[in-house]
């Protein structure tokens, strides 16, 4: 290594006093050498990073992460480091910050922690309650009531009986808790995952937006599905709100079992009529899926509970909204293709989606900072994030 990289600059920072600053052309060297080290801040200067090796940690000593020693688990704790620092970065996100985090975290054993795990149930619990409130039901929104809208708050619709009708008499998850969840994502990380099988295993499928999952997608998302989510744009969008293209939605749906099916209904005025309109379309054509909608007053509490862990972004994504439903209803959650990456920690180039590449509105969500929280959660054991390709059947 030449003697420019191994420079330090001088440095100030309230992370941590043993912060080393090298110029950031020179990580893929330092990977090289017998320390491991994790990305802590960034300088003004966009070319210098800083850095926490691994034997200047408290209480940490010893080898490469990826080496199975007793000495692992503690030098994974020095990943929080890198992570709550990279989390509280308000500018110049960059992907190859996480990925070099996210490469880290990888080399980490998981084991689920149940005391983690419970702590943070009974917290979303409080705020939010999952199991009594995330679906819209007659238990919890009696007719004559008045509905406010989530986002649009200042606006109501009141619930007459025709409305009332169309509400379950009480939350339909019977079996609850599931012990086996999975979150199934859209990224293009599943491709060639080889993922299916073990999704499929599962007691609880959770989908988001209605994707593809015949066909040769199986093997890599699998098929079986209990719920999932549907934006009302798709409806607009694809089935041109179920006029033209009715036949069609009805079909696409079939492969979904007798799953439900989530609309945000309530959410903004704007998708209560279309919302509706797939209720009727099911009911009328007799089919085995059923409509459910998410309350507006459980997305409120749920975007307040992550605000206060730093989410701040105008909406919360359907992913992390049905990773914290999970974490209510099941003992043990793992969260498939979430991956928020234009490419792989070997930079091999990813679609958005593992069907297109059509990328979310700019600002809309807030992928780094849900990505993050995601992550934490996967470090503290709470929930299990699959990273890369499944294990074969």
């Amino acid at each position: 290594m030449s003697l420019s990289c191994l420079s330090l600059y001088p440095h100030a920072f309230s992370v941590t006093s043993q912060a080393q600053c090298i110029k950031k052309s020179c990580l893929s060297r330092l990977q090289k050498r017998s320390r491991m080290c994790f990305l802590v801040s960034l300088l003004v200067d966009p070319d210098t990073v800083c850095l926490q090796c691994v034997d200047d940690l408290p209480g940490v000593h010893g080898t490469y992460l990826d080496e199975k020693t007793p000495e692992t688990a503690e030098k994974c704790k020095g990943l929080k480091y890198s992570l709550d620092s990279l989390a509280n970065k308000t500018r110049r996100y960059s992907e190859d910050d996480y990925l070099q985090i996210v490469t880290n975290i990888q080399r980490c054993p998981w084991k689920r922690q149940a005391e983690e795990y419970e702590n943070f149930r009974a917290k979303l619990a409080s705020c939010c309650d999952a199991i009594q409130d995330f679906v819209v039901s007659q238990n919890n929104t009696p007719v004559g009531s008045n509905m406010t809208y989530e986002v649009e708050s200042k606006k109501q619709i009141p619930i007459r009986e025709n409305i009332f009708h169309m509400f379950p008499v009480s939350q339909p998850f019977v079996d609850y808790p599931y012990n086996q969840c999975a979150v199934v994502g859209n990224g293009g990380i599943l491709n060639k995952s080889l993922c299916g099988a073990e999704i499929d295993k599962s007691d609880f499928v959770f989908r988001c937006n209605l994707p593809p999952i015949t066909g040769s997608a199986s093997q890599d998302v699998g098929s079986k599905t209990n719920l999932v989510t549907v934006n009302p744009s798709i409806i607009t969008l694809k089935y041109k709100n179920l006029k033209e293209k009715k036949a069609r939605f009805l079909e696409d749906i079939s492969a979904y079992g007798d799953a439900f099916l989530l609309l945000p209904a309530f959410s903004y005025r704007v998708n209560t009529g279309i919302s509706f309109k797939v209720y009727q379309t099911l009911k009328e054509s007799k089919v085995r899926q059923k409509v459910l909608f998410f309350h507006p007053r459980y997305l409120r509490h749920l975007a307040l509970f992550w605000r206060t862990k730093g989410v701040t972004a105008y909406r919360l994504s359907t992913g992390l909204m049905i990773a914290s439903i999970a974490v209510e209803l099941c003992e043990n959650v793992t969260l498939y293709g979430f991956w928020p990456f234009s490419k792989t920690v070997e930079e091999i180039p990813l679609s958005h989606h593992y069907y297109d590449n059509k990328l979310p509105k700019h600002g809309f969500h807030q992928m780094p900072k849900e990505y993050s929280q995601m992550l934490q959660l996967h470090m503290k054991g709470i929930l299990k994030l699959q990273f890369s390709k499944c294990e074969a059947a």
